[in-house]
């Protein structure tokens, strides 16, 4: 049986909060505000429920992209606006979004009904260790049911994935290795992965012979029994941290938001993301 965290969060919560990175709503707010490109932006963007705080912490947090990648931009993104008012225009941008994407959708029972639902998981989920999905804690739930059911479904994916960080760690893999191991998971090349773009191909080859001489990845870049193992633990672990998160619903619950939760996510995933 799936895990009931793996269905909510990464199936159904997870496209509604990836409007931000992957709208134009949201890139189009931050660039108004003084943003070029896509980058800057982002790195404010998720960073800003944190405060103006050096690129080493959000390195430390966000903990896959490769060397240089966050200190190109933190902390000089605050520079160009506060993190304010960048949390003010990614939630804007993230909303307008949503509701283009949802037409209908977004003005009905099952979404307000939904937000209620998601918002009361994600402001009682266990706090202790999850840095970045604390600080999200620490700002307003918006009032608007688009809006709140956003808000939730970024809390959520936050503290799901500071959990995933916790496996990783544990499982004694860093973020370049969570890349090759998460390509191989998806049938993918390394090489054919995208997020591993910002590594020259010595340095991409130096992690997957780490990998390989570890006896995770095999001569051809594909998974060992090891590795597979290892991915495999991984996703349980992440499992099993982001559970507790739920444990407040009824199982009745439960099936309602699944239920009010499909259809939009369905939309969502329908636009190509």
């Amino acid at each position: 049986m799936e895990p009931i965290a793996r269905r909510l969060c990464q199936q159904l919560l997870e496209p509604i909060h990836l409007v931000a990175y992957m709208s134009d709503e949201p890139t189009e707010e931050l660039q108004a505000l003084g943003y070029e490109g896509y980058w800057p932006g982002y790195f404010a963007a998720r960073s800003a429920p944190l405060g103006r705080v050096p690129a080493e912490v959000v390195d430390a947090l966000f903990y896959n992209f490769a060397p240089g990648e966050v200190a190109a931009c933190i902390p000089s993104v605050w520079d160009i606006a506060t993190p304010e008012a960048v949390l003010a225009a990614r939630q804007k941008g993230s909303v307008t979004a949503l509701r283009r994407i949802l037409g209908d959708l977004a003005d009905t029972p099952a979404l307000a009904r939904a937000a209620d639902l998601a918002t009361r998981v994600a402001t009682n989920a266990p706090m202790d260790g999850r840095i970045l999905y604390a600080a999200l804690r620490s700002l307003p739930v918006p009032d608007e049911p688009v809006a709140r059911l956003w808000h939730a479904a970024t809390l959520l994916r936050e503290h799901r994935g500071d959990g995933h960080l916790a496996a990783l760690v544990s499982a004694g893999i860093d973020g370049q290795e969570a890349h090759v191991l998460h390509a191989i998971s998806q049938g993918m090349k390394p090489e054919e992965y995208g997020r591993l773009n910002p590594l020259t191909p010595t340095q991409l080859a130096a992690v997957v012979d780490g990998l390989r001489a570890r006896g995770l990845v095999d001569a051809s870049a594909g998974f060992t029994a090891a590795g597979r193992e290892t991915k495999d633990r991984i996703e349980s672990v992440t499992d099993a941290l982001a559970a507790p998160a739920y444990d407040g619903l009824e199982p009745g619950e439960v099936d309602q938001l699944i239920a009010d939760l499909e259809p939009l996510a369905a939309t969502i995933n329908s636009v190509g993301y």
